[in-house]
């Protein structure tokens, strides 16, 4: 290809460093800003302004600040859900069930314990604490480890087992919330019982403790996949499942395994949404919209190409760009889908910059003539 007398060519990267990863993931985000931006010109808005309004919402508004750290550590979770089981070379779909079944595992037992409906909590919440966080990241790590199972054992596609379990539980939590199910509000508004305030999770500024969950998984799951020997056998499984099996590991234990614990983080994802945002501590009519909001985990995890460090920040500007998309869709008077239609475009955008962690553009040099 020739541009201006210059000719360039494609060439295939043999090394793609984290700084090269991090320039081609702002070029791609800048891209995919500035073709959202003609979406506001076609409105009537100037992009300048719509800009301004999401980012300062989302990120230096008192208002909209606990919101995207709110939505940031669901995503967050949901990207380690996904990064587990992608590096060992297996695709979760399944965020959305897993959460699903990490929801309704927390509801469950305070059923079981005979709070919610009409009794408050008469345990100590310090107790019921570690019981709901325990039985969020078991449920979800069951839902994983059905898949991971079927693909160990019987080389059954992952993709079509998560996905399938996604409309299964998709339904269950419908028929556990609503229509005179047993986790159904007393005021029948088609969504679970409350939350008694003793059991609402512990604050710090205004931001849930899962904040905390989130940021140390993500710190020790980088350590076990860098320095362990499980995280060594997990990458092997990933390259190469025939010599895996050849060097000793278990093809069978490390789908199942990798499948569990995206399944446990997923869990705990429904829990801080579902147990301890505030405004909510409850399963909302709308939860079909975080079981969607879950996919973008995959996106996330996807840029920052399976490192749970590097998907930090990636996840904190899907959840930004989220929460002041909604913002701005209704200051502005713009149509609904605004938040839906730019993360999209974002998305779109990111996985198509993919393309340049495989190839590089490089100019030709070219010799001059001598008479």
């Amino acid at each position: 290809m020739t541009i201006g007398g210059n000719t360039f060519k494609l060439e295939k990267r043999l090394t793609l460093t984290s700084t090269q990863a991090a320039i081609i993931s702002i070029n791609a985000i800048i891209v995919a800003l500035f073709l959202f931006g003609f979406i506001f010109l076609f409105a009537g808005v100037s992009p300048f302004e719509a800009y301004w309004e999401i980012f300062s919402y989302a990120f230096a508004n008192p208002f909209g600040i606990p919101l995207t750290i709110s939505r940031f550590i669901f995503l967050l979770l949901c990207t380690y859900a996904f990064i587990v089981p992608y590096r060992a070379g297996l695709w979760n779909i399944g965020m959305s069930g897993q959460l699903y079944a990490g929801a309704l595992a927390v509801y469950g037992v305070l059923f079981l314990l005979g709070i919610g409906k009409t009794s408050e909590a008469h345990l100590t919440p310090w107790l019921v604490f570690p019981m709901m966080l325990g039985a969020a990241a078991l449920a979800g790590a069951v839902v994983g480890a059905v898949a991971g199972f079927f693909k160990g054992k019987y080389n059954v596609n992952e993709i079509v087992v998560t996905m399938m379990l996604n409309f299964m539980l998709f339904w269950l939590v419908s028929f556990m919330i609503k229509d005179g199910g047993p986790f159904m509000n007393p005021g029948g508004r088609g969504e679970s019982f409350e939350l008694p305030p003793s059991l609402h999770a512990p604050l710090f500024m205004n931001v849930p403790f899962t904040l905390l969950i989130a940021l140390g998984a993500g710190i020790l799951l980088y350590y076990v996949f860098a320095r362990t020997k499980i995280g060594y056998e997990i990458r092997a499984y990933g390259q190469n499942v025939t010599a895996a099996k050849y060097a000793g590991i278990s093809v069978v234990y490390i789908p199942l395994l990798v499948f569990a614990v995206g399944g446990a983080l997923a869990g705990l994802a429904g829990y801080h949404y579902f147990g301890a945002v505030p405004g909510v501590y409850k399963i909302a009519r709308n939860y079909g919209f975080f079981g969607d909001l879950a996919f973008y985990g995959i996106i996330c995890g996807l840029i920052a190409q399976g490192n749970t460090l590097a998907s930090i920040p990636i996840a904190l500007l899907f959840a930004g760009l989220s929460v002041g998309g909604r913002f701005v869709q209704g200051k502005l008077g713009m149509s609904f889908g605004l938040d839906y239609a730019l993360l999209g475009v974002l998305m779109i955008t990111l996985v198509a910059f993919q393309f340049f962690y495989r190839y590089k553009i490089v100019r030709v040099k070219t010799q001059k003539a001598t008479a």
